[in-house]
């Protein structure tokens, strides 16, 4: 089946939010209608850690999986002059892109694959600086991958690339990079490219932008055949995201607003190729499963580039033992009396307890010595099965430590990074970066929420603050963010009366040790959080039942609250 080609639009689709997404996603997307780019997004933060792993037992520092799906859609996407862009090189793109020829020779194909390079600072002399806490590492990288933008994507598939592989980039460059080849961008263009970063933040994550893990997720038909997105983007930076027809999952304002706000910190982006202002982006419906995304302001990028530091920390273990019943805190604190008379809390280099609300105790030790941190350890609980609380039984065996890693973010100056592209082989030159300067006209900043005053008086119902507000929430190395949005000014200007940073914490306790910084998005309806080490050193290090805190928006929507009546 052949598709009809529009050269006024550049139809960029997604089929991989993580390493892991759905294998048939990339077939789906080039049969399921016209496109011109096919993305995939492979690297979340975790994921360099999780190759570096692979890498040292003898596997391939990228992901096998990109190749499963290529083998799918290759010879479809030659035919129809489809391009793929993929961030599936990971440690390793140079020896990915030898892959996708080996696959593509077994297939009888023969496409020019290109490579992008530069990423890897692993081994440099880099000032180890943590970009969130300030603190020094004074541990050996284990990987060290700076954040390269869209320019190299471009100059690739300007030089002929029908396939380009990247190590560690944006996740925004993979759509940057094609809309930069389209409609040939300068530096200077930081309008357009802003609305690319926030094109390509948008799918990014996959069907996270047509309906998977939405708040309302009662309103999405279908969800378990939804689509993945695609971006309709336009010279201007202004797009469309939709779907391919008679795919499940929903796309309106409230899905794509929802991620927008997936793990942002400020009104301000930053990026390598801009810096995109998400308080000046306009959504509005255009037509079923279609919303037009414009407005999106840039500035200057800025002279630093963000390094993604990966070390081995050392071994963790976790025991998760229940309680029932009566007296659920007495028997917490029996279960921990006993546990570390056998083996003393105090000698491992840290201990998380925790116990939930629904009964888990869970006792997570995290120490530079495997033995210790493993059966040691869990034996120690073992052992306490006879001699402790009533009820007494684990969702865990006892086992060994596993290794852990700490994510730790550094700033680079940009000019020290250079990025190399090759096709096939040959090196493609790069023209050298412009002085792009100062934005003529700088929006202002987002306009402040109507005061508390404006909105008091008349009838309350209390109810969860969920049934009149969405949220999602996500990690950003140690930090979670926790956005809220809602669906008319008016309940806007309550909310953000309303929820305040100490409210926030009042309404989800976990929070109050934490520095909690809110910004205020009122183009979008929403405000954002940022809790600040809630992830203490990152996903793989977190003892938190939700490393990710994926969850932490909707513990928030089942939080009570008064709620204006004229508003329900």
């Amino acid at each position: 089946m052949s598709h009809p080609v529009d050269r006024a639009v550049l139809r960029v689709a997604n089929c991989s939010g993580f390493y892991g997404d759905r294998l048939s996603a990339a077939r789906e997307m080039v049969e399921g209608g016209p496109i011109d780019v096919l993305t995939g997004d492979w690297l979340a933060e975790l994921t360099m850690l999780i190759l570096a792993g692979n890498r040292l037992k003898g596997r391939p520092g990228y992901a096998p999986t990109f190749l499963r799906q290529l083998e799918d859609v290759l010879g479809t996407c030659l035919k129809r002059g489809i391009k793929i862009v993929s961030n599936a090189g990971g440690l390793d793109p140079a020896g990915c892109a030898d892959a996708v020829r080996e696959l593509a020779a077994r297939l009888g194909l023969s496409p020019r694959v290109a490579h992008v390079t530069g990423d890897d600072l692993t081994g440099r002399d880099l000032d180890l600086v943590n970009a969130d806490t300030g603190e020094r590492l004074t541990a050996t990288p284990l990987t060290a991958n700076a954040y390269l933008g869209g320019r190299p994507i471009a100059a690739a598939l300007s030089a002929g690339a029908d396939v380009v592989v990247t190590g560690r980039v944006t996740d925004a460059a993979l759509v940057t990079g094609p809309g930069i080849w389209r409609y040939g961008w300068g530096p200077a263009d930081l309008d357009p490219l802003a609305g690319s970063v926030v094109a390509g933040h948008i799918i990014e994550c996959g069907c996270q932008a047509t309906g998977g893990n939405y708040a309302f997720f009662q309103d999405v038909p279908d969800l378990a055949r939804c689509g993945f997105p695609i971006a309709e983007l336009h010279a201007d930076g202004s797009c469309v995201i939709t779907k391919h027809p008679g795919t499940g999952g929903l796309v309106s304002v409230g899905t794509v607003t929802a991620q927008l706000l997936y793990e942002i910190a400020g009104p301000r982006y930053p990026g390598p190729d801009v810096v995109a202002r998400f308080d000046t982006v306009a959504l509005s419906s255009d037509g079923p499963d279609r919303v037009r995304v414009t407005g999106a302001r840039g500035e200057p990028p800025p002279d630093t580039l963000k390094v993604a530091v990966n070390y081995l920390a050392g071994y963790r273990n976790t025991m998760t033992l229940v309680l029932t019943g009566l007296d659920i805190e007495d028997k917490a604190r029996v279960a921990e009396e006993t546990i570390w008379a056998r083996i003393p809390k105090d000698s491992f280099d840290q201990v998380d307890v925790t116990l939930t609300g629904h009964g888990l105790l869970r006792i997570t030790v995290m120490d530079a010595d495997q033995r210790k941190a493993g059966r040691a350890f869990s034996s120690a609980v073992v052992e306490t099965g006879l001699a402790g609380y009533p009820g007494f039984y684990g969702l865990t065996p006892p086992g060994p430590a596993s290794p852990y890693g700490v994510y730790w973010p550094v700033l680079v100056p940009a000019s020290e990074v250079r990025p190399e592209v090759y096709v096939d082989g040959e090196r493609v030159p790069l023209d050298a970066p412009e002085d792009v300067g100062e934005p003529t006209d700088a929006p202002p900043p987002p306009r402040e929420p109507e005061t508390p005053e404006r909105l008091e008086g008349g009838a309350s119902v209390r109810m969860p603050l969920g049934r009149i507000a969405g949220a999602r929430s996500g990690d950003k190395g140690g930090n979670a963010n926790l956005g809220v949005w809602t669906t008319t000014p008016e309940r806007y200007a309550w909310l953000a009366a309303q929820l305040t940073t100490e409210r926030l914490k009042s309404l989800l306790p976990e929070l109050a040790p934490y520095r909690v910084d809110r910004h205020a998005l009122p183009n979008l309806n929403a405000l954002n959080f940022v809790i600040h080490g809630l992830l203490g050193r990152g996903v793989a290090a977190s003892p938190r039942m939700d490393p990710q805190a994926k969850a932490l928006g909707e513990e928030l929507r089942a939080c009570p609250v008064e709620v204006p009546a004229r508003l329900v």
